[in-house]
């Protein structure tokens, strides 16, 4: 993986490339992604390390992935993700962790994931913007899916497919360790329509 400075240079660059491309300003950018306009002006000028959930609004206001945001070189036609440079987003003490396989623009981001959730752990995520849609498989264990106030369970084999457009969390309440690879598709919406 890059080290942090040249991590933060590509972040500056990609946002500034992605807003001007999306025709945003600074305070268009940093309403549509609910953070301040001096996070994004510092993110551009590669002052900050922001934390990751300010990345993922970031991403999600530009109507881009997170590897789109982080990639360092334009890649060719086929590009080949080796496993150690896949991302990991977050990971516990008990070893679980959301690891960023794969992404792209289709025409708004497109991530495959795949998670792992020591027994007792569990993940929450905020509402992503609307049309936001999440498909699971859960490959080892049982999965316990929360969206909103509904709890579903989905035992190993079992796929499920949800509007993430809602708070939503993942739960590993078995005595297991459960796995799931998982697709995350956000609909990118111009300014003004």
């Amino acid at each position: 993986m890059a080290d942090l400075a040249a991590l933060t240079r590509t972040l500056a660059r990609n946002v500034r490339h992605w807003r001007t491309e999306r025709g945003h300003t600074l305070d268009a950018l940093a309403a549509r992604a609910g953070v301040s306009r001096g996070m994004i002006v510092q993110i551009e000028q590669a002052r900050t390390n922001p934390s990751l959930g300010t990345v993922v609004k970031v991403a999600d206001a530009l109507g881009v992935s997170i590897p789109t945001l982080l990639d360092q070189v334009p890649g060719p036609r086929v590009r080949i993700v080796p496993e150690e440079d896949a991302v990991v987003l977050w990971r516990t003490g008990a070893g679980s962790s959301g690891v960023l396989r794969a992404g792209t623009e289709a025409p708004g981001p497109l991530e495959l994931w795949t998670w792992r959730l020591a027994p007792g752990e569990a993940h929450s995520s905020e509402g992503h913007p609307a049309g936001t849609r999440e498909l699971l498989h859960v490959t080892a264990g049982e999965l316990t899916l929360v969206v909103g106030e509904e709890s579903h369970r989905v035992p190993t084999g079992s796929g499920a497919v949800f509007a993430a457009d809602a708070p939503h969390a993942y739960r590993n309440e078995g005595a297991t360790v459960t796995e799931a690879t998982m697709a995350v598709s956000v609909p990118y919406e111009k300014p003004g329509g």
